[in-house]
């Protein structure tokens, strides 16, 4: 049984890990492709443009992979049932072999989700913030071209009048339109970019702030000096989303350290862990639809990799969209399954034998 156990783990990962490595090679090469003209007019290279893209992998990634796994299964799945090895497994009494086999893929499957909702996509979040402040805060230093207006992040326009020596920037203008609730532009006679080592600051002197609320209302504030975040320029939405770039054992630290949790922090770990669920789910479910062999024929053939597609992606509406969770999807899913195995698997009678 251990080594039917090896053979079905080695199949169901396979299939698994191949597909999973075609869909990010593809997410990858798109996000290329979606941000090569933007990047390239920030006066970057080839190099920032991979490295920016591999950052925003890992939400995509996670969106995706558990769909892998299932399909991954299902494809092994029904491979082994046109072999008519599944048929000897079930007729030798070897299911449970099929069992250990799910539960060690589903296993290291959800370990790779909580892996990448509490480590990885956080950090690499956080490594896009960087990079994105780094090249926003090259493009006003250096690359910036006097009189003509750049976008640094969709809703940022930049011009600036010329340079002088030293970096001095004369005649700066930033138009932020990011938030629809207030517009904000920035208009200085000078600017210089500094760093203090960990964060790009703009510094703006002999300016004005000028606020435009949505209701109309007009705001004007005049400074001899104003120092304004390059990351907080560089963001495509204004504020950022900072639990989103910090790790779950940051903010566990944090709470133990305050004493408590904050509705917020509770909230973002249970979205994390709420990923696996999808794993589990959307498992139990490829093994109710295809580890149990059948001689029916389909008038209509549909491929079981379409069906576990589909699933997925109703789960993930359901739980999108409910005001319970975005666990709520993925629960109702593993309900429906359990009952299916359950029965599948509940014992029936045997059929009399009539004699002629």
């Amino acid at each position: 049984m251990r080594r039917l156990t090896t053979y079905l783990a080695r199949l169901f990962a396979t299939d698994a890990l191949i597909l999973t490595g075609i869909v990010c090679l593809l997410l990858w090469l798109v996000n290329c492709l979606r941000q090569f003209e933007l990047v390239s007019i920030k006066g970057q290279g080839f190099g920032t443009l991979a490295v920016q893209a591999l950052y925003t992998m890992p939400p995509l990634l996670l969106a995706f992979f558990y769909i892998c796994v299932g399909i991954g299964m299902i494809r092994a799945l029904n491979a082994i049932g046109l072999s008519r090895e599944l048929h000897i497994i079930h007729a030798t009494r070897g299911t449970s072999g099929i069992w250990r086999a799910a539960v060690l893929v589903m296993g290291g499957a959800v370990a790779v989700v909580l892996l990448l909702a509490h480590v990885i996509e956080p950090m690499a979040n956080r490594k896009f913030a960087d990079l994105t402040a780094e090249v926003a805060a090259d493009l006003v230093s250096s690359t910036l071209r006097p009189g003509r207006f750049t976008q640094v992040t969709p809703g940022v326009i930049l011009l600036i009048g010329g340079r002088q020596p030293g970096g001095e920037i004369v005649d700066f203008f930033a138009d932020d339109r990011r938030t629809p609730e207030s517009r904000r532009t920035y208009i200085a006679e000078s600017a210089r970019v500094s760093s203090d080592g960990q964060n790009y600051v703009l510094e703006l002197r002999n300016g004005v702030l000028q606020y435009l609320e949505d209701d109309g209302r007009y705001s004007e504030v005049r400074f001899s000096r104003y120092d304004v975040s390059v990351d907080s320029l560089a963001q495509p939405i204004a504020g950022g989303d900072n639990l989103g770039e910090r790790d779950s054992f940051d903010l566990l630290s944090q709470a133990m350290g305050n004493g408590f949790a904050e509705p917020e922090v509770v909230q973002r770990l249970l979205d994390r862990s709420a990923e696996a669920l999808r794993v589990i789910a959307l498992g139990l479910f490829t093994l109710a639809l295809g580890a149990f062999p059948s001689g029916k024929r389909a008038r209509i053939p549909l491929p079981l990799e379409a069906i576990v597609l589909l699933v997925g992606f109703a789960e993930r509406g359901v739980g999108t969209y409910s005001p319970l969770g975005i666990g709520t999807g993925s629960v109702l899913l593993i309900l429906l399954s359990a009952a299916v195995l359950t029965v599948r698997l509940w014992p029936r009678r045997p059929i009399p034998m009539v004699n002629a």
